[in-house]
């Protein structure tokens, strides 16, 4: 049933969308003595955290489309106060931009308290209204950097305009405006407001583990972080498609004296053309991406110019200058127009955007005012481009870079950890003082011994004035530092005077924190640092131990690595990205499934899927987002997901929901096949980070296989929704596609499926083990060809491709189960995990150290190094050592089969839907097995010894699993 909201939505200030705004919203009630259930039901856009009376009741809303905007739901009786003043208080935080979890909307609140009146049912207490008051904080700089084109911003805090007294009842709000009223629900881009699908996610403090290291540093003279595609084309803050164009940026650096200058690019120079004074910067140095190129330059005037012509999705650009010798920087339109930063943005000459299913234009370089600008040496050059140039908005410019300051380093030397250093890390009430070196900034190594993902926090005291950064970082290895290039994982905190706390609002994912304090004049003493751990809430439901010391390590990163990628939807990985992949999400579940047992979250990714079909009919690769952008093969996961969770759970009112979506989808896709009976279409046509052939348009065997899969797990679905008759297309579609597939990707010469046709016709000469392990995956071979194929699953051919990442190798090890070699699967999880857990890993990592597919040098290990679509042990080890599967829908039926593959014993459960667990403990000795099982006594079992061994079995039954309490 439809709620009927009393309340309105609100906002303050005099733009709709601002960017990266945070608005405080406040209003005070009274209660009355006797207190039934009282219930404050909100949402926010873009996020929320709420207080009651000054205590933080808890964060959202969930990821939503627009046409259903999440609310939640708090019971708050206890936090209320009869009799007195009470306040509810919400920190808003506007993104203003599209992102990869959020589509742009406008600014709004809404909430309302409701308490249950015996005599006359709900009574409403307060709720959203032209009567609430709002104040945007002043203490929160809303130029911080964009921390990636996936999410929305880092953050800068002055800490002497955060009143953090704001929260409380009695606190002075008298100068404070007026909330704006929006309108009743339904008015703005919120069609719709539904009630949270899931539980709330965990809050839990965790301390570091140790402090790695001490350093004295200095930072460059300047940095800034700029965001260009914002700058060069603003309509972009509407979408998060890849946008491409050409121009420069240039800026006047007057120097004091002649000195040595250095100019560098922490994250990268896009392009490499970098004029002084029309000289072409030529002698580069740096690790990549990073770029700096050393200057000799005399007092007076010097004109830089920078083509940062770009493919760009967005996220921040750093730029940094630094010199003994003192210099200003001033912008080249200074005089000419109003400036508020040194920088002026020249272009865009041409621009374009990409959306990959679909024909564009290629950027035009060839436009003569564009290249004609190349070189320009001084302000009199400029000046015939004047309808090109304008300044760069203070908006989208902060000298408080951190990221930047981290990267670029001009002087770092090496100090001791002194044992009180580890007060302030630990949960004692004793402060650690922070040494103070002359000339230098310090800078702390914190590790906290393992990734988390959550919401970082400290406690200090400080003169005013003093700077704080803090940087988060994933790996760590000796004096190696892995920085985020991709990810601005930040933040500036400016010190108000005394002791102090701060806890960020915004996510993060990290193990080591980089603490650097600047510009301090006492030292300064940290009493504590932590991380808020937030996650789905899960227990350890699942277990898996066996004689194997190193498959333990192995289970245990993947159990810590799923965890930490279990937000209010599945997500990629807790660092760089935290966006829910659809993709990525089918793997995850089936592991899920056996580590943790959580249904709620898995229907509720596949019920976000179809939100998509306004962008397009096809489904886009993450949701809910504002990148139009197609895997055609995450589509089709989707698809098998569905069913699989429909066999794990028997809920067949899903399966009804469900189908007609993914009916809908698989239509569309089949409207692609070409005149040989395959897919043939533009997309991001990605399966694994290596270099397989993989166009971005024709014919690509992987997703001819998968789609001939899906529609074959679209008809099993139809059949369990009552929808049999209207999936009979479909299973003749799967029909005639096998035969396509083999008839037209076959090579005969080769004995082997080819990784591609592309679109102009030609047969690619490319080879892979991906193609060849989906191909026995979907069974779409016979005879001959299937054992041939098969073959290579044990033996891969060097000239093959090999696999590139964990989330392939969880489709190999599918594959491999399905042919019954349980041993090959055992030793290539014991070298590819076992090079993680060598290199210190505490969870998964995205990708395999074999290509350099997706990272920002062919030296790096991995991108992010908690990647849960690599997490495939934790599901592998209790589907075979164990050998607990599911034979029935709903775990009607399960099978134990237990493959020792050379353990001497193992031990695990396995969580079921309905609840309860099947519990397998083995032990092997000369050939014969002592195998204990326990399980619900509705649930048919299939026990059976392995192949050659002989045994005892003894099963205990538990009560029956019903999903019903005692």
């Amino acid at each position: 049933m439809t709620r009927q909201w009393m309340a309105e939505w609100i906002w303050g200030g005099q733009v709709e969308s601002p960017r990266n705004e945070w608005r405080w919203f406040r209003q005070t009630f009274d209660v009355p003595q006797e207190l039934e259930d009282t219930q404050l039901r909100i949402s926010a856009d873009s996020r929320y955290v709420l207080y009651v009376n000054g205590t933080q009741v808890g964060r959202g809303p969930v990821r939503s489309w627009p046409a259903e905007q999440f609310y939640d739901t708090y019971e708050i009786g206890h936090l209320l106060r009869p009799g007195r003043k009470n306040a509810i208080a919400v920190l808003v935080i506007h993104f203003g931009v599209s992102n990869f979890y959020y589509l742009r909307g406008r600014g709004g609140l809404i909430a309302e308290l409701t308490i249950d009146d015996k005599g006359t049912g709900r009574k409403l207490l307060t709720a959203t209204d032209a009567t609430w008051k709002t104040m945007k904080s002043d203490g929160q700089f809303t130029g911080s950097p964009r921390m990636s084109c996936q999410q929305g911003f880092a953050e800068v805090i002055d800490a002497s305009k955060w009143d953090e007294e704001w929260i409380q009842p009695d606190y002075d709000d008298s100068d404070w405006a007026s909330a704006e009223s929006i309108g009743a629900v339904g008015t703005g881009p919120w069609k719709s407001l539904v009630p949270r699908d899931i539980p709330f996610l965990t809050e839990e403090k965790v301390y570091p583990s140790r402090i790695q290291s001490i350093r004295k540093v200095k930072a460059p003279s300047w940095t800034a972080a700029i965001d260009l595609r914002a700058a060069f084309m603003p309509d972009t803050a509407n979408h998060a498609n890849q946008v491409n164009y050409s121009g420069y940026i240039a800026t006047k650096l007057i120097m004091k004296e002649a000195a040595h200058v250095s100019i560098g690019f922490p994250t990268g120079a896009r392009t490499g053309k970098v004029w002084v004074d029309g000289v072409k910067c030529e002698q580069w140095y740096g690790v990549l991406p990073e770029r700096y190129c050393d200057l000799e330059l005399t007092a007076g005037e010097h004109f830089i110019l920078a083509d940062i012509t770009a493919n760009d999705h967005g996220g921040s650009f750093h730029f940094a200058i630094d010199s003994r010798g003192e210099f200003e920087l001033v912008s080249p339109l200074a005089g000419e127009h109003p400036t508020e930063t040194p920088i002026a943005i020249i272009g865009p000459f041409h621009e374009t955007m990409d959306i990959d299913y679909i024909e564009k234009p290629p950027l035009n370089l060839q436009q003569p005012d564009y290249l004609a600008a190349a070189g320009i040496a001084n302000v009199k050059e400029l000046q015939p481009f004047a309808a090109w140039a304008k300044p760069l908005s203070a908006a989208l410019y902060c000298e408080h870079d951190v990221m930047g300051s981290n990267i670029w380093l001009p002087e770092a030397i090496n100090g001791n950890v002194t044992p009180d250093l580890i007060r302030g890390i630990t949960a004692s009430p004793d402060a650690a003082v922070i040494p103070l070196a002359e000339g230098y900034d310090t800078e702390l190594l914190i590790d906290f011994g393992k990734e988390w993902s959550g919401f970082i926090g400290f406690e200090l005291e400080a003169e005013a004035g003093t700077t704080i950064d803090l940087y988060g970082l994933e790996y760590v290895r000796d004096d190696f530092r892995q920085h985020t290039y991709g990810l601005d994982n930040t933040i500036g905190y400016v010190a108000k005077g005394g002791r102090q706390h701060y806890l960020s609002p915004v996510r993060r994912g990290f193990r080591y924190l980089v603490m650097t304090i600047r510009g301090a004049v006492k030292p300064v003493k940290l009493f504590e640092v932590y991380v808020n751990q937030s996650n789905y809430p899960v227990t350890e439901a699942g277990a898996f131990q066996s004689s194997d010391p190193l498959l333990n390590q192995i289970w245990e990163i993947s159990r810590h690595t799923t965890k930490l990628c279990m937000e209010d939807t599945f997500v990629d990985c807790p660092a760089y990205e935290q966006v829910f992949w659809v993709g990525d999400s089918r793997n995850e579940a089936l592991v899920n499934y056996y580590v943790f047992g959580s249904l709620d979250i898995v229907k509720r990714c596949l019920n976000l899927v179809p939100g998509s079909k306004d962008m397009t009919s096809l489904y886009v690769n993450q949701v809910p987002s504002a990148w139009n952008s197609v895997i055609p093969n995450w589509t089709f996961f989707w698809v098998i997901a569905c069913e699989e969770y429909v066999e794990h759970t028997g809920d067949q009112a899903f399966a009804a929901s469900i189908w007609p979506a993914v009916q809908h989808t698989l239509t569309h896709y089949l409207e692609k096949l070409d005149g040989s009976g395959l897919l043939n279409m533009k997309g991001w046509n990605l399966l694994d980070w290596a270099p397989i052939d993989q166009p971005g348009d024709g014919i690509v065997t992987h997703q001819n296989l998968f789609l001939a899969k899906s529609l074959r797990k679209a008809v099993e679905l139809a059949e369990t929704a009552g929808a049999a008759s209207e999936a009979a297309g479909f299973k003749e579609a799967a029909q005639a596609l096998t035969e396509a597939i083999n008839t037209h990707l076959w090579d005969e010469e080769r004995q082997a499926y080819l990784d591609c046709i592309h679109a102009d016709g030609r047969r690619s000469d490319n080879f892979s083990m991906q193609t060849q392990v989906v191909a026995v995956l979907c069974e779409v071979a016979e005879a001959e060809r299937m054992e041939r194929i098969q073959s290579y699953l044990l033996n891969p051919p060097q000239s093959f491709v090999q696999i590139g990442s964990p989330f392939m190798s969880f489709f190999y090890y599918e594959a491999l189960v399905q042919t019954g070699n349980y041993e090959h699967m055992l030793a290539d999880i014991r070298k590819n995990y076992g090079f993680m857990i060598e290199h210190d890993a505490t969870t998964c990592w995205e990708m395999y150290a074999n290509f350099t597919e997706n990272r920002a040098n062919a030296d790096l290990l991995s991108r992010s190094h908690c990647h849960a679509w690599s997490a495939a042990p934790g599901y592998f080890l209790g589907t075979s050592v164990l050998g607990v599967t599911r034979t029935g829908e709903g775990w009607s039926h399960a099978a134990i089969k237990p493959q020792p593959c050379g353990l001497s014993w193992a031990r695990g459960k396995v969580p079921l839907p309905q609840g309860g667990l099947i519990e397998v403990s083995w032990r092997v000795e000369d050939s014969v097995m002592k195998l204990d099982v326990s399980a619900p006594a509705n649930i048919e079992l299939d026990i059976q010894l392995p192949e050659g061994m002989t045994g005892k079995i003894s099963v205990v039954t538990t009560e029956a699993a019903n999903g019903a309490a005692w």
